[in-house]
């Protein structure tokens, strides 16, 4: 009878462990799937957050051309749309800042093929803006050909598919536009140290847009011709005043002496970019909106990446004027 007793308390215990062990695992998956439905609640929430930073940036966009010419914008520095905005507090502590920059102030890398050939006055731009941040790779060659519809080297510095299918692994040059700046780590040999040093001063937009002398720096500017210090660049950032150029021709004459080419300048911006950065709980989202300003007003998206950083990129210090 004792032994009876015995297995049937043994059967007990047996059946409460198993219980226990079920129980909690049917809490831990529980709690797991509470915490995957609040990720996903601050995913949503983050996202439609950083839309409607970009939604503000539009709107800001479309405010300043309607205060000038939309027909022959002025865009500078000083005004509204380049002043940081204030972050604007979120739920649950979140925050959300939202910031607008101006690419058409950087060296356009797909300007270097215009119509299907080669842009000689870009190709010597870059060469120039390369040699002023002390790289010697001959990356304008190889930028060229990645760029361009045939599988002619430029010169023997170039690159085409018979050497980037020696690389491991191997791939095939673009020949076609740049769809984002980080398709330079691509280029041949291009190392990461020489990568971020031109990142702050190169864009990726349509081949045909124009400069922008307003926004563009001093660095970017010493590259539009042959002798141009980099003393005097920095100068003609400082004539620009509170108002910026109000016509490339007002530009062009404070550079007497120098040849530049008015093509392909500008003192008003087409495109912008817009850097939404969110934090919703413990998410944080960053959305890199490309927008395009038309004259009749109207602001369009062109692209958007969740892939960036929200710190915008600086100069590197070394490289000395």
């Amino acid at each position: 009878m004792s032994a009876q007793r015995g297995m049937a308390l043994i059967t007990v215990l047996l059946v409460v462990a198993i219980v226990t062990v079920v129980s909690a695992g049917m809490i831990a998956r529980q709690q797991l799937a509470i915490r995957s439905s609040a990720n996903q609640l601050h995913v949503r929430q983050a996202w439609h957050y950083a839309l409607g930073g970009e939604t503000l940036a539009k709107a800001v966009l479309r405010r300043d051309l309607q205060q000038g010419d939309p027909r022959a914008p002025v865009d500078h520095l000083d005004e509204p749309w380049a002043r940081p905005l204030s972050p604007f507090a979120l739920d649950e502590g979140g925050e959300l800042r939202v910031r607008i920059e101006d690419p058409s102030g950087r060296f356009n890398l797909n300007s270097l093929v215009r119509k299907g050939q080669a842009n000689e006055v870009a190709l010597g731009q870059f060469r120039r803006l390369l040699l002023s941040l002390q790289i010697d790779t001959p990356y304008a060659e190889r930028l060229l050909d990645w760029l361009d519809a045939d599988q002619e080297p430029s010169g023997g510095y170039g690159g085409e598919d018979n050497q980037y299918l020696l690389a491991q692994p191997a791939y095939r040059a673009a020949n076609r536009g740049l769809a984002d700046v980080s398709e330079l780590r691509l280029l041949l040999e291009m190392s990461e140290a020489d990568y971020q040093r031109l990142l702050p001063f190169v864009s990726a937009l349509p081949e045909d847009a124009t400069l922008n002398v307003n926004t563009a720096n001093a660095w970017v500017l010493a590259s539009l011709a042959e002798g141009l210090p980099l003393a005097t660049a920095q100068g003609l950032v400082a004539a620009r005043g509170s108002q910026g150029y109000r016509d490339v021709p007002s530009f062009l004459a404070q550079l007497p002496g120098l040849s530049v080419e008015s093509q392909g300048l500008a003192v008003g911006s087409q495109y912008f970019q817009v850097i939404s950065e969110v934090s919703v709980g413990e998410r944080r989202q960053i959305l890199r909106s490309t927008l395009q300003r038309a004259s009749d007003g109207q602001v369009y998206v062109l692209a958007r990446d969740l892939g960036q950083s929200g710190l915008p990129p600086a100069p590197v210090k070394e490289v000395e004027p």
